[in-house]
């Protein structure tokens, strides 16, 4: 890494995104009364690592006018589709055969490896479970629990080097109890931590909504995770969130902000 560090939000939204096109509720007509797109989450870190590249990622990059002819790896915390499309290895092969390494857990090695078409020996490939620290494009990478689940183990990820430290927490509820003591001590810059539901409480607790949300912030700040100098950005939005002023007022309450996708922000 170099002394400042680029992480470029290239989406914010959940699976279906806002507005969600089947949707009139108050938030999807909010996003598109603003004409604001919320695409699935994913993110470019020094345009060398890839994190979570859904369907939509391609066209993320070249919206905010960027390119992966530098990319070294992806990172994918769990094999469901707005997460890893693995189409773009093949896409990729069309036009170059430089080193790539893709890593995550099996299922997402295994999903991966299905696409892959001849000769693909400039692909690699690591399986990581919880617990493990592995180099990634540079950067230690902390593998952790996900409260989370897609064809198998799901993960989140403390990516580090010695000027900056990221948490990218989804998707996930409540952090398990062995993330915690993973993390404990462990500060981080940025926390990108989803927030898929908002006020509703009902639907599951492999996503958090507000309260976990601000349960999980509180328990990341009595860690040591986050501090007064740490941006906690909520991510992974779904439809169920209020409108963007509301919601900014909600994530205000507890420290976290909300950002438009294309947001580009500088640690270091």
């Amino acid at each position: 890494m170099s002394p400042d560090v680029e992480v470029l939000l290239l989406g914010t939204g959940a699976a279906d995104g806002i507005p969600n096109p089947f949707c009139r509720c108050d938030t999807c007509a909010d996003h598109r009364d603003r004409g604001e797109l919320r695409t699935p989450t994913s993110v470019l870190i020094d345009d060398r690592l890839l994190i979570d590249p859904g369907p939509e990622s391609p066209r993320q990059v070249s919206r905010y006018g960027r390119d992966l002819t530098g990319l070294l790896a992806i990172l994918a915390g769990h094999a469901h589709s707005d997460h890893l499309d693995p189409a773009i290895l093949m896409h990729r092969s069309w036009v170059t055969q430089s080193p790539l390494e893709v890593v995550g857990p099996e299922p997402v090695v295994a999903w991966s490896r299905q696409w892959l078409d001849g000769d693909q020996s400039a692909i690699s490939f690591r399986s990581v479970t919880a617990g493990d620290t592995v180099d990634v494009a540079g950067y230690r990478v902390t593998v952790l629990a996900a409260n989370h689940e897609a064809f198998g183990e799901a993960c989140c990820y403390l990516i580090e080097d010695d000027s900056a430290s990221v948490l990218y927490a989804t998707d996930t509820g409540l952090l398990p109890e062995s993330t915690l003591a993973a993390l404990a001590g462990r500060r981080a810059d940025l926390v990108l931590l989803e927030e898929t539901f908002g006020p509703n409480t009902d639907k599951g607790g492999r996503h958090l909504h507000l309260a976990t949300f601000a349960e999980t912030v509180a328990r990341l700040r009595g860690l040591g995770v986050v501090d007064e100098g740490t941006r906690v950005v909520a991510v992974h939005l779904a439809h169920d969130n209020s409108p963007l002023a509301q919601l900014g007022a909600e994530l205000a309450d507890v420290g976290a902000e909300v950002l438009a996708d294309g947001t580009l922000i500088t640690l270091g």
